[in-house]
């Protein structure tokens, strides 16, 4: 079963690192990620560039919008994700709570709905 972990990041708490404890932070979950990945449990993994750099888009009664930004305003960003293998809920939250980044955020975990499945049944 896949299960695609987002990692946010509180920049408040980035902010206050260390000098250099970011990067030893990065290297430890760039490791963390390769063993996964050789294992075969991660399927893919990215890293965002920061929120300033987005934008967000809405259509609403044909009007459409764009906004800097993204969308939602609260201290934890969206910076990266993890697609992962995992036998079911309790695997995806152990492999999550190995990520370093839940001292610093924290890892939503969201199942990968079947999307062969939905096209067979939209008929598409």
């Amino acid at each position: 079963m896949q299960f695609l972990l987002l990692i946010y990041n509180d920049g408040t708490l980035l902010e206050a690192m260390q000098e250099g404890e970011f990067d030893r932070t990065m290297k430890q979950c760039i490791v963390h990620a390769d063993e996964l990945r050789a294992d075969g449990k991660l399927l893919e993994s990215q890293q965002l560039e920061a929120p300033a750099t987005a934008k967000t888009v809405r259509i609403r009664n044909g009007r459409t919008t764009v906004v800097d930004g993204p969308f939602a305003e609260t201290e934890e960003m969206l910076g990266g994700f993890n697609l992962i293998e995992a036998a079911d809920m309790d695997e995806a939250v152990r492999i999550a709570g190995e990520f370093p980044w839940t001292k610093t955020g924290s890892v939503e975990i969201r199942p990968v709905r079947d999307f062969e499945a939905v096209r067979r049944r939209v008929g598409a």
